[in-house]
């Protein structure tokens, strides 16, 4: 009925009347009724129990100004689209396509996948869906002058040149650090 994971076993003798509102019911109906004619209640309750794939986002307060968060975000933009558009030349294979629109940067990789790299100006972050390690928000680091995602401290260039190495046996360097070098002036 349902996978074992996503239940618990919730003992009868547990108040939980309002999720066994039809069984009351039916005790009331049939008081009068005999013992040896009665069909036995249910002995135990499932309750279906919710697991996320993905923890709640975590708030992080950036003291970088609206400016300078512009300036870092498009010139790692722009130097990812640049090192990706070289990339794909080098792969050669036409059904691998990038393509850079009002701040969404889209890397399609055929049967790999479809990467979505955006910027999120209201919280100061960029953002990261892929189709191997899902979705990541990651926030510029001055101290590795660099965007690092929150929970487990990877930066974005770092995953990338990972899950891309692996999806295209060919070792991949994007050179994402030191992304205020990169500022266009």
């Amino acid at each position: 009925m349902f996978p074992r994971n996503l239940l618990r076993r919730i003992p009868k003798s547990t108040t939980l009347h309002w999720q066994n509102a039809a069984a009351n019911r039916i005790s009331l109906l049939i008081r009068h009724v005999p013992l040896t004619t009665r069909i036995p209640v249910a002995t135990h309750f499932y309750v279906c129990r919710r697991t996320l794939s993905t923890p709640a986002p975590m708030v992080n307060v950036s003291d970088l100004s609206i400016e300078r968060y512009h300036a870092l975000s498009d010139a790692t933009m722009t130097t990812l689209l640049e090192r990706l558009e070289d990339l794909l030349d080098t792969v050669g294979n036409d059904a691998y396509e990038v393509d850079y629109h009002s701040g969404v940067l889209t890397l399609n990789l055929g049967t790999y996948g479809t990467y979505v790299i955006n910027k999120q100006p209201p919280n100061k972050q960029i953002w990261l869906s892929s189709p191997r390690s899902g979705p990541k928000r990651y926030d510029y680091v001055p101290e590795s002058d660099g965007w690092r995602y929150a929970r487990d401290g990877i930066g974005l260039g770092e995953l990338l040149d990972e899950e891309i190495t692996d999806m295209l046996r060919t070792k991949v360097s994007l050179h994402l650090e030191g992304v205020s070098t990169q500022i266009r002036e």
